[in-house]
């Protein structure tokens, strides 16, 4: 048994999210010490890296309740599992070919700089009317 200390230290979770996510149900109540104190073990160290994976890859904490639970029917099919990855993957995919597009606005406006004064620049212009963008990019 190890303190919430510790377990920040073990899975590099800062403590108030250990904190919120026993408040939320992700991972069970600590046990207490005598003194009150929050007490984890090797099962909550494991859901919580668990966790901190899922999350490191963008995995919203609804969709990580419902893969933890079906972690815990290693019997079940997967298919659930492997249908919230491809909806999160098409999120994911959504979101690059968003930044794509801000990426190429961006190289677009900044192109047209010729480091005239503030009051000729392209960049401040494009800002203020959308019309001289190339295309939504939004």
């Amino acid at each position: 048994m190890f303190s919430i200390g510790e377990l920040s230290r073990r899975t590099g979770v800062k403590v108030p999210t250990i904190r919120y996510y026993e408040q939320n149900g992700l991972i069970a109540p600590a046990e207490r010490s005598e003194g009150n104190q929050r007490r984890y073990g090797s099962d909550d160290e494991s859901r919580l890296t668990f966790i901190r994976h899922a999350r490191d890859l963008g995995i919203r904490v609804d969709a990580i309740r419902e893969l933890l639970e079906l972690s815990s029917h290693p019997e079940k099919p997967c298919d659930r599992a492997d249908a919230i990855a491809r909806d999160h993957l098409a999120q994911v995919r959504g979101k690059i070919a968003q930044l794509k597009r801000l990426e190429a606005e961006l190289a677009r406006i900044t192109s047209h700089c010729e480091g005239h004064a503030v009051g000729e620049c392209y960049v401040i212009r494009s800002l203020a009317d959308h019309g001289l963008c190339s295309r939504e990019h939004v």
